[in-house]
């Protein structure tokens, strides 16, 4: 089971559209897939199209010891993958868990249950360093870095950088980074060519060929509750999401023959 973290401190990136389109991508090519939204936005959770507001257990009830992970799961359907949701409860979590026992290893703990039932675990991480991002940096194997190609794109990549150096040496020996994503681009801006050649030039082997262009079906897809390839497969963003899925599975020799759309 690889569980891969989706962060970025800095939000707007599409941390939450890759985490969904990613986990939907590689379902219809045949994984077993399992998506956990750390967020109290609950964005992964609707835009997997799960009703938040009808649910019984959710990540939260997980973190403190109110649910099993097993009858916290869920599932969407017009994904194909299972779902720990969340809705806005979660923002009190950290607040709950400040003086808990095992604080920032309550996800992984839950994770460990599962290791034989998953392919992979993709995390959707809110856009901020707290206890609840903790907890996925602690749980993950590797974490792949959505990020625009803009200006403050760089700067905050080396904050990023940073703080998982920091979590390596104190928290998670294993955690790596899996890869760059540039997303939201658009190859009619200079200076987004001009950010992603800087990225090309010193980030080459962390770097994923696949660019996820700015796509307006992308963006309605989440209104629908529905992964962009059952919202819209012919879509630039469909195929540039499924074309991501098979770029992680070939980095990681997992790639078996992809299913006809």
């Amino acid at each position: 089971m690889k569980v891969l973290a989706i962060a970025n401190q800095k939000g707007g990136v599409g941390k939450t559209t890759t985490s969904v389109n990613l986990a939907a991508s590689l379902a219809h090519l045949g994984k077993r897939v399992l998506l956990v939204d750390l967020d109290p936005q609950a964005n992964a959770t609707m835009g997997a199209g799960i009703d938040k507001a009808r649910l019984k257990h959710t990540i939260y009830t997980l973190l403190i010891g109110e649910s099993t992970v097993r009858d916290t799961i869920a599932q969407s359907e017009s994904g194909r993958f299972d779902v720990l949701p969340a809705n806005r409860e979660l923002a009190g979590a950290e607040v709950e868990l400040v003086d808990a026992e095992h604080r920032e290893t309550r996800l992984k703990s839950a994770l460990a249950e599962l290791v034989d039932d998953y392919d992979f675990v993709i995390l959707d991480c809110p856009p901020a360093l707290n206890l609840l991002t903790l907890n996925g940096m602690v749980a993950c194997d590797s974490v792949m870095i959505p990020m625009q190609c803009e200006y403050y794109a760089l700067e905050g990549l080396s904050d990023l950088v940073s703080t998982l150096k920091r979590i390596k040496q104190n928290l998670n020996r294993r955690i790596e980074i899996e890869g760059l994503l540039r997303t939201m681009y658009d190859p009619r801006s200079t200076l987004a060519q001009q950010v992603s050649d800087q990225l090309v030039k010193h980030f080459t082997s962390k770097l994923y060929h696949t660019v996820i262009p700015r796509n307006i079906r992308l963006a309605e897809a989440p209104s629908y509750g529905r992964p962009i390839l059952a919202y819209d497969k012919s879509s630039k963003g469909a195929q540039a999401y499924l074309q991501l899925a098979e770029e992680l599975l070939a980095r990681h020799n997992a790639l078996d023959p992809a299913p006809v759309l």
